[in-house]
């Protein structure tokens, strides 16, 4: 057991320093900048929504802010978008659309939520509501308090309930930064 223990640990380093290479190759300055981010991804300057998808979850990577994603920060998004489990892939996303930092949710980071999920997905849907419609639906379910807000536990229950095989971005979005 330890053997396939270490086994499995050897492997993990070989497709670390696999990565690694690959994105020497590709960032030869070591960081990987948020134009290329959108290259990658096929994002054109024309789709805001998309665009605005691709910088927020850039800048939820960029744990230093400088703008940048050193192969650090690209091998923590591979990780939580590989390997990390349900939650706290929701609490990523959570706090990627949770602008100020006060952990909720208000109607605007809900609205802009919404009008990307709407770009990206819904728009393909036979969907009849328009995203601010959405977004006044979610709060007359989730706001029982009226205070304006959205918590972790209600965006969680939002997410799972209304777009849980739209929001399983491992495919989409390990396929992009995979392939740098």
């Amino acid at each position: 057991m330890g053997q396939e223990e270490s086994h499995n640990e050897e492997m993990d380093l070989a497709r670390i320093h696999e990565l690694c290479v690959i994105f020497m190759k590709e960032c030869p300055s070591g960081a990987l900048h948020l134009h290329e981010l959108k290259k990658i991804f096929g994002v054109s300057s024309s789709s805001v929504e998309e665009s605005l998808f691709i910088e927020t979850i850039f800048n939820s990577f960029d744990t230093n802010k400088d703008n940048t994603l050193d192969f650090l920060e690209y091998v923590a998004a591979l990780h939580l978008i590989l390997r990390g489990n349900l939650e706290d892939r929701l609490k990523w996303s959570f706090k990627m659309y949770d602008n100020d930092g006060n952990g909720r949710l208000d109607r605007t980071e809900v609205k802009r939520l919404v009008r990307i999920l709407y770009k990206i997905k819904l728009q393909k849907t036979h969907i009849s509501m328009t995203p601010s419609q959405i977004c006044d639906r979610i709060f007359e379910l989730v706001d029982q308090n009226n205070d304006g807000e959205c918590k972790p536990l209600h965006y969680a229950v939002i997410v799972l309930n209304s777009f849980g095989d739209t929001l399983d971005m491992r495919h989409n979005i390990s396929h992009g930064l995979m392939s740098l």
